[in-house]
């Protein structure tokens, strides 16, 4: 069963009125892959573009995500970030790897806000590389793990 419809099969917020207020933490990771024309730009643990650092404007923008993810998905509830950090690193792969960490005590979870503020990040590298190509993709963005709440997950391979 679908947590968001109601006995009536149309959309609905979940009610969490029953629910307890527990620590939840989530993190989430995306990954972005960049061609060779970009990856020379990369110096002192940043990309260096016209725009200027890649990585810190992709971390400011994250973290502006998560906080709005109940404005931006239609049945998130509104909830206030106790932290969110965000790393961004350029893997043994060659890959950016984006993880982004989220923390609240709430009766609620925390993955979409977690899962928002990687996926925006990865969109202002892309934004700010596609000067230097448009060979770039976004791939994986995915629920690393998660902890508080009805069950903890952590996923496998992570």
């Amino acid at each position: 069963m679908f947590t968001h419809i109601n006995d009536e099969n149309q959309p609905s917020i979940v009610d969490v009125s029953d629910k307890s207020v527990t620590k939840r933490i989530a993190q989430a990771r995306t990954i972005v892959c960049i061609p060779e024309s970009i990856l020379k730009h990369f110096h002192d643990g940043d990309i260096q573009g016209k725009k200027g650092p890649v990585f810190q404007t992709a971390i400011l923008a994250g973290i502006m995500a998560a906080k709005k993810t109940s404005e931006l998905i239609p049945l998130c509830h509104p909830i206030g970030l106790e932290d969110c950090k965000i790393h961004i690193e350029l893997n043994e792969d060659n890959r950016i790897q984006i993880d982004c960490t989220t923390t609240v005590t709430h009766k609620t979870g925390i993955e979409m806000e977690a899962l928002t503020g990687a996926s925006v990040a990865a969109l202002t590298i892309y934004d700010m590389c596609k000067g230097m190509s448009h060979n770039i993709t976004i791939e994986n963005t995915r629920l690393i793990g998660k902890t508080g709440g009805k069950s903890d997950y952590q996923a496998e391979d992570a």
